[in-house]
């Protein structure tokens, strides 16, 4: 069965963040409901569709940003109260509106993160984790990494109380109290927590999580230990998670999974008989989804995905279907209601331009008048800078909630900027002197005239660390714009792992399949501890028989690598061969296998230099710090090593390797 889902722009608010939308439970099965949504400019609004038209049910006036948005109310009744986090608060309204809470916590950061059960509240800031019951402190929990989301295990199912932190450091923080029971490493940065179909699942222990690198997994969280239960690899290397909801969009009696990311992929998931999930739609929207929610809002008893996007729209794919059958006395009916709206939307227009003009002549007086301040418009910018450890690079994303005109990017160490297949952005490159003012990149990004989420790819050299900045120009008027910076570190492709022997003290050891990490480890403590006046004291031992086992790690790559351009070469005369013979029949398979998959082969081509620089840039290295740690200068011998990579042999090389 095919799940076929119409798009409807319902309305746009201000810049949202993650998770500040909800759809408010409905009296009755399948009928419209409520939105309610919270933006950066503090209001909270909450609307219903009325023919065809979003009617405000309330709306606040603004305050301080809005950093989560949450429905909560007394356990196993309907969840119709309106939470907020803003700055350090949590207010709280009821369905028509009126305020009914202000807490102040008195936090130290502003809140990031919030779950409400029942009169139990659960917060987030940057690191710190606060429970509060009725108002008052009962817990409080110090991480030693980014807390990104918090949720609760359901109260009412497992009569305990099972709060976990989803932290920026790869790990799943379960807690009892203030304290944490035990700690799940996961295979990327978890960014989203959600109750498996919204209550726990089976067990009322069944927890979603989604990452930053865009893998969505399950797992139960038991009073001793987790059970993982399935897990969707990023294969087709779509964006990272921030918002996912249960619901049953495809109408079989079984809750489906629903997933938005920051490169506005909308996907659903259904399960099979083996409770394993399948991706049973997905759509892209033109900038992240900061939340996903299944229900019923454009019409009753058509089910939709309601979304959020960065710049606050407010969208819905529906099942209602565009074109219906109709007789001619609906069809009269049809055409009057599209009259209507099309003659609201003019007026709308009209107003809009009207009210353009006037803010632009009131922008004109006060930037000429003697006593005005500074005019400069300001704007908000989502950025995001990971690692994809599956192809060492780094992913640079910057979204504006308007379009973007210009990127510049600026490099103080050596880095390439490798090939997007989203990025529609044309780039050029400016000469840059890196001897006398450390500028090793300078590149600029024009983007297209709607384009508002712009993604860079960044591959860096270990043991080079610095600084990269994004110069970001949006299309606005007077030209402005805004600078943010990112920190390349020494081990930059490098990422944590969690076991760590506790019993040492005041020394560590760093052990390395490749003596080139340890050779940037040694360099970089030196070059710290000299800066900060501390004595260390650093000893290494080396095996030889290492080097030989990380060539033979590379070698695969590298034979790879080397094998695909020797494939591309015989294109062009396999296909010259195939025009002229008309067939391939008396062409051996290898050659067969080539012509199938040419147009692959060629797109792989494309990013071979990159690919082929890195692997030799690796050697290279290795061969330098091999003699280094023996006191011995071997650059002199690079080119000869370079002659011996271009006629790649793996015994060749060990035994240069050996000989030198």
């Amino acid at each position: 069965m095919d799940l076929i889902l119409n798009r409807m722009d319902y309305l746009q608010v201000g810049v949202t963040s993650q998770k500040t939308m909800k759809l408010i439970p409905a009296s009755r099965h399948r009928a419209t409901q409520k939105v309610v949504i919270g933006d950066h400019d503090g209001v909270v609004m909450c609307f219903g569709m009325k023919k065809g038209e979003a009617a405000a049910v309330f709306k606040t006036l603004p305050g301080p940003k809005i950093a989560r948005l949450e429905l909560g109310g007394v356990i196993n009744t309907p969840q119709e109260k309106i939470f907020i986090a803003a700055a350090s608060e949590i207010r709280g309204f009821t369905k028509r509106g009126k305020q009914f809470l202000s807490f102040e916590t008195n936090l130290t950061e502003s809140i990031k993160a919030m779950h409400i059960s029942g009169s139990d509240l659960f917060l987030s800031a940057s690191y710190i984790y606060n429970h509060y019951c009725d108002c008052k402190d009962q817990h409080y929990y110090l991480s030693g990494d980014k807390i990104n989301d918090v949720i609760c295990l359901p109260v009412e199912r497992l009569s305990r109380i099972t709060p976990v932190l989803a932290c920026q450091d790869r790990v799943l923080r379960v807690l009892q109290g203030s304290d944490v029971m035990y700690a799940v490493e996961v295979p990327g940065p978890p960014t989203v927590l959600a109750l498996h179909n919204g209550n726990g699942g089976d067990s009322g222990e069944d927890l979603l999580f989604g990452t930053s690198d865009g893998k969505l997994a399950l797992i139960q969280i038991t009073t001793s230990k987790p059970v993982r239960k399935w897990e969707i690899q990023n294969e087709k290397k779509r964006g990272g998670i921030l918002c996912i909801d249960s619901f049953d969009i495809v109408g079989d009696g079984v809750k489906d999974l629903l997933v938005g990311r920051d490169d506005g992929m909308v996907e659903v998931y259904s399960f099979d008989n083996a409770n394993e999930p399948v991706l049973r739609f997905d759509q892209m929207l033109s900038e992240s989804v900061t939340s996903i929610q299944g229900g019923c809002v454009g019409k009753d008893s058509y089910d939709e995905i309601v979304v959020s996007t960065y710049s606050g729209w407010v969208t819905g794919l529906t099942t209602e279907p565009i074109h219906k059958e109709s007789g001619p006395g609906e069809e009269l009916k049809i055409n009057q209601e599209m009259q209507n709206k099309i003659s609201s939307l003019r007026n709308e227009l009209e107003h809009l331009q009207y009210k353009v003009l006037q803010e632009r002549e009131n922008y004109q007086q006060s930037s000429q008048s003697s006593k005005a301040k500074s005019a400069v418009p300001s704007f908000g910018i989502n950025d995001k800078f990971t690692l994809n450890k599956d192809d060492a690079s780094y992913s640079l994303i910057l979204e504006v909630q308007t379009a973007i005109d210009n990127v510049l990017i600026q490099s103080d160490v050596p880095i390439d900027l490798l090939d997007v297949d989203k990025n529609s952005a044309v780039v050029s490159f400016s000469s840059c002197d890196s001897e006398s003012n450390d500028n090793f990149l300078l590149a600029t990004y024009r983007c297209q005239a709607d384009t508002t989420r712009l993604e860079l790819k960044i591959r860096s050299i270990e043991g080079q660390y610095g600084t990269l900045q994004a110069y970001v120009t949006p299309r606005i008027q007077p030209k402005t714009c805004q600078v943010r910076q990112y920190h390349i570190k020494p081990l930059s492709l490098h990422q944590r792992t969690h076991f760590i022997d506790h019993d040492r003290k005041g020394e560590g050891v760093f052990k390395s399949d490749n003596i080139s990490t340890i050779s940037i480890l040694k360099d970089v403590l030196s070059k710290e501890a000299t800066k900060r006046k501390i004595n260390l004291n650093i000893s290494y031992e080396i095996n030889e028989v290492s080097v030989k086992h990380t060539l033979k790690l590379i070698h695969p790559k590298l034979e790879y690598q080397l094998l695909l351009a020797k494939k591309v070469q015989l294109i062009d005369a396999l296909k010259e061969l195939q025009i002229h013979e008309g067939n391939t029949n008396f062409l051996i398979p290898e050659y067969h296998c080539i012509l199938e998959e040419a147009d692959h082969l060629q797109e792989e081509y494309k990013k071979q230099p990159a690919h082929l620089e890195r692997l030799y840039g690796m050697i290279t290295d290795l061969f330098i710090d091999k003699f280094k740690f023996k006191g011995t200068n071997v650059k002199t011998k690079v080119p000869l090593l370079l002659e011996i990579l271009d006629s790649y042999d793996q015994n060749a090389l060990i035994s240069f390797f050996d000989a030198a």
